[in-house]
């Protein structure tokens, strides 16, 4: 099967959007499972909710990568594993975009919730309170709510975290939006780590853990982001995507002799190895294109 990280497998394909399972979801499950056993009249209740869960969370990824494409980007992956999903999402480095990316998975849970709650209501007055139907309901209501107020956080790099970090970036700009997203997530999993310890979740152990990763990975990406914007720019060439004008410098490393190298004097040829480069990427948005798309137009007439 084909892999997607480590330790995952392919399960489907919908939408050019390919979709992952991590193995640890089915100890999880079997653990979750067995551990609700009494709340409902017969084992197979049990199964349904959880495989609930997996379907709220699964939209909710779904909803990211459909929106993040339908504003230019790039989205064909989600990872499921124990505690969520991730939808790998890459979308045009532009706020508005960003932040369309990134509150539409939260959006599918408030229409969740919108239907659910009739849904619940309807139940009820059909006198099914003692029922496993409606318990069912009521713990989808919950698992819905749940998952759409912790995700609402404003913690990177929850959805809250990074809604925020898009807001900021139509007022500071996207490498200091981003700094102060993940300093306000570095006290957020500082938080986040003592209420484990507090009530002993390993959970919550393993979930504050991951979240610090990605502090400390956007942290440097900010960094990154902020010495990139002070490099000098080369005239006369653009990402045909972007339209951001690519900078000075070796910054461009050869795949077979990792010499450093700058791209656009060179003609996306190594000087060192003499490999040449049918495409050169562009480091704002990650695009990659041939040198000669990157000329502009209004640039070669004036330059003849």
């Amino acid at each position: 099967m084909a892999t997607a990280s480590q330790g995952s497998f392919h399960l489907f394909r919908f939408s050019g959007v390919d979709v992952f399972l991590h193995w640890s979801w089915f100890l999880v499950a079997i653990l979750e499972i067995n551990g609700r056993a009494r709340s409902y009249s017969s084992f197979a209740w049990n199964v349904m909710e959880y495989l609930l869960l997996f379907l709220i969370v699964l939209v909710h990824e779904f909803g990211h990568a459909l929106a993040c494409r339908q504003v230019g980007g790039v989205a064909n992956r989600i990872v499921l594993w124990p505690l969520g999903g991730v939808a790998f999402v890459n979308p045009p480095p532009r706020p508005g975009a960003t932040l369309w990316s990134i509150a539409a998975g939260p959006l599918v849970n408030v229409v969740f919730l919108v239907l659910l709650v009739p849904i619940g209501l309807l139940t009820r007055s059909f006198g099914w309170e003692h029922t496993d139907v409606y318990r069912l309901v009521q713990a989808a209501q919950f698992i819905n709510l749940g998952l759409l107020m912790f995700n609402m956080l404003p913690v990177y790099p929850l959805d809250g975290g990074q809604i925020l970090r898009s807001l900021l970036w139509f007022v500071f700009g996207r490498a200091r939006s981003l700094m102060v997203a993940t300093i306000v997530g570095f006290l957020g999993v500082a938080g986040f780590i003592v209420f484990a310890i507090w009530v002993r979740s390993v959970w919550l152990g393993a979930l504050a853990a991951f979240m610090l990763l990605n502090c400390w990975g956007g942290l440097r990406h900010a960094q990154a982001l902020s010495r990139f914007a002070k490099l000098p720019r080369r005239e006369g060439f653009a990402c045909p995507n972007c339209k951001t004008a690519p900078p000075v410098g070796e910054n461009w490393k050869c795949g077979r002799c990792q010499q450093p190298f700058d791209s656009f004097l060179t003609q996306a040829t190594c000087p060192l190895c003499g490999a040449q480069f049918p495409v050169t990427q562009c480091f704002e948005c990650g695009a990659a294109n041939p040198i000669g798309e990157w000329i502009v137009p209004a640039f070669v007439h004036a330059n003849p």
